[in-house]
């Protein structure tokens, strides 16, 4: 048993006188000389447990028939079997085969030598794990493919050491496989990694898809935005963000909002409510004998003829009062019916009609006021000159409701002795909302 760890075998020649001297061994003689040989069989130590620190850093300690390796951690070793264990010394005789002239690894046929195959004969110390592979006067044992053979062993070939894979690689006994990153999948030759169009396998988008290297991008429609977790589409509820959106009421729908108007009322563009003219549309109740008058958001239905006693109708807006009646003394002449409608809320003061003397006598001096109507006080007369002034709103109002306002033009003529007057009556509407 040699240093290394390895038996060895011993033949020896010796000449026939000698060979008396041995007769424990019994060996036969031969007329050209005798040989025998004998083979002993240790017990081998394992240096990795007997050794302290026997392989330092990263290395890992490999026990092996004779000895020991140090290897990366990543290694695999296919082990070479133990060899047979024999007690004893064993003694076998060779004495009976014949002399061999040929060279080792030959054997004499006619007269020539040829190549011994030790593979076929089984006559090789090749491991299971290894291939025999005959050469001329010997064989040699082939390690499987992805392992190197250092001794008699067959060690891993870490193949990710050298960067096969363009991503991640994954070192396997006697093998590897490449892996790619998310997003990615492998080229044909299984080392590249090329780019996965999500969008086109049922990426969980759910409105629109962008593909992008190594990923993807989810995006939403107009009037959608894009939920937590990065793929759901929610609504977006424009209404909750201003008031200023619709003029009257905003209301949310799926990817969008839309205006609407009270009744009596339509959408002027997108945002603006318009008063519908029920009287030019023919959407009203009123008899023969009435008069539609159209207001903010409805319209009304007045009598044709609206004068009281002692006024007398003359015309389709116009009442008089003839001096030749008694009780028309204190009253004013003639009364014009006319009628307005004016939104809630209008700022104020604010100039809402003008009366204009139709009339004009020379040397004539007019003055303006409310006759009869404002009992709050929501309205004053601004006169503008001799024959004209404006009903001013003084105060802020909210409808619906009505006003009905006799507006009085009192002319006096010093010259003449001469005194008269005039009235307008003036329904005022108010409409429910401010437009």
């Amino acid at each position: 048993h040699g240093k290394d760890g390895y038996s060895r075998t011993l033949f020896l020649s010796l000449p026939p006188p000698l060979l008396s001297c041995l007769p424990p061994l019994q060996l036969e003689t031969s007329p050209v000389f005798q040989s025998f040989s004998f083979s002993l069989s240790p017990t081998d130590i394992n240096e990795c447990e007997t050794l302290l620190e026997a392989c330092k850093g990263e290395m890992k300690c490999f026990n092996h028939y004779g000895g020991y390796l140090c290897l990366p951690r990543s290694a695999s070793v296919i082990p070479a079997p133990d060899p047979p264990s024999q007690p004893g010394t064993n003694l076998e005789s060779t004495a009976r085969e014949p002399f061999n002239p040929c060279p080792l690894g030959y054997e004499p046929q006619g007269d020539s030598c040829v190549d011994v195959n030790e593979c076929e004969r089984d006559e090789h110390d090749c491991q299971p794990s290894q291939q025999c592979i005959n050469i001329p006067g010997a064989f040699i044992c082939q390690c499987p493919e992805g392992y190197r053979k250092i001794g008699t062993e067959c060690i891993d070939i870490d193949e990710c050491r050298y960067r096969y894979c363009q991503h991640r690689c994954v070192n396997v006994p006697g093998s590897f496989s490449c892996q790619c990153e998310p997003g990615f999948q492998l080229a044909g030759n299984n080392r590249s990694c090329i780019d996965v169009n999500e969008c086109d396998m049922g990426a969980p988008c759910q409105q629109r898809c962008y593909n992008t290297y190594g990923t993807f991008l989810c995006r939403c429609d107009l009037g959608y935005e894009l939920g937590p977790d990065g793929f759901a589409c929610n609504d977006i509820d424009e209404c909750s963000y201003s008031s200023y959106l619709c003029q009257f009421q905003c209301v949310n729908e799926p990817g969008k909002f839309s205006c609407q108007c009270p009744e009596g009322y339509q959408l002027l563009g997108t945002r603006l409510c318009q008063d519908i003219n029920e009287c030019e549309t023919g959407e009203h109740q009123c008899t023969e004998g009435q008069t539609c008058v159209n207001i903010y958001g409805a319209s009304q239905c007045v009598d044709t003829n609206r004068c009281q006693s002692p006024y007398v109708q003359v015309s389709d807006n116009r009442c008089v009062c003839p001096v030749t009646k008694p009780a028309c003394r204190d009253l004013p002449f003639s009364i014009v019916q006319r009628y307005m409608s004016i939104t809630s809320e209008r700022s104020v003061p604010s100039d809402i009609f003008q009366i204009q003397a139709t009339s004009v006598y020379p040397g004539a001096y007019n003055t303006f006021r409310i006759r009869s109507g404002d009992h709050d006080g929501d309205f004053y007369i601004r006169q503008i000159n001799n024959i004209s002034a404006m009903l001013v709103l003084a105060r802020a109002v909210t409808g619906p409701q009505e006003y009905t306002l006799d507006l009085e033009m009192v002319s006096v003529n010093p010259l003449l002795s001469y005194q008269t007057s005039s009235a307008l009556r003036l329904s005022v509407y108010v409409g429910p909302y401010a437009f």
